[in-house]
C-alpha cells in the first residue's frame, strides 16, 4: 500500500503510482471530504481552467451612431432583398 510523509509544513507528495492511477497531473485540484470516523474521500476535480477560455465574451467596442444607422440601413436593404 502507497504511504506518504507529513511534512513540517502540512505538505504530502502523492506517490507517483496513485498519481498515475488517478490520472492526476501538476495543478489539478483535491477536494477532501470527511466521511467521519477519522477518514476522508479525495475527489478529483476533473478539467482545466483553459476549458474555460472563450465561455465569456469580451466587451465590444462602442459604435458610433453613423455605424448603426448604416447597420439599420444595411439590414433593411436585406430583408427588402429577400421579399
Amino acid at each position: 500500500m502507497p504511504t506518504a510523509l507529513l511534512s513540517s509544513k502540512g505538505r504530502i507528495t502523492i506517490p507517483s503510482a496513485v498519481r498515475r492511477s488517478l490520472g492526476l497531473n501538476p495543478g489539478d485540484v483535491i477536494e477532501f471530504t470527511d466521511t467521519g470516523n477519522g477518514r476522508f474521500v479525495l475527489s478529483i476535480q476533473t478539467g482545466h481552467s483553459n476549458e474555460l477560455k472563450g465561455l465569456v465574451r469580451r466587451k465590444q467596442l462602442p459604435v458610433s451612431v453613423e455605424e448603426m444607422n448604416a447597420a439599420i440601413v444595411d439590414a433593411a436593404k436585406a430583408r427588402n432583398d429577400r421579399t
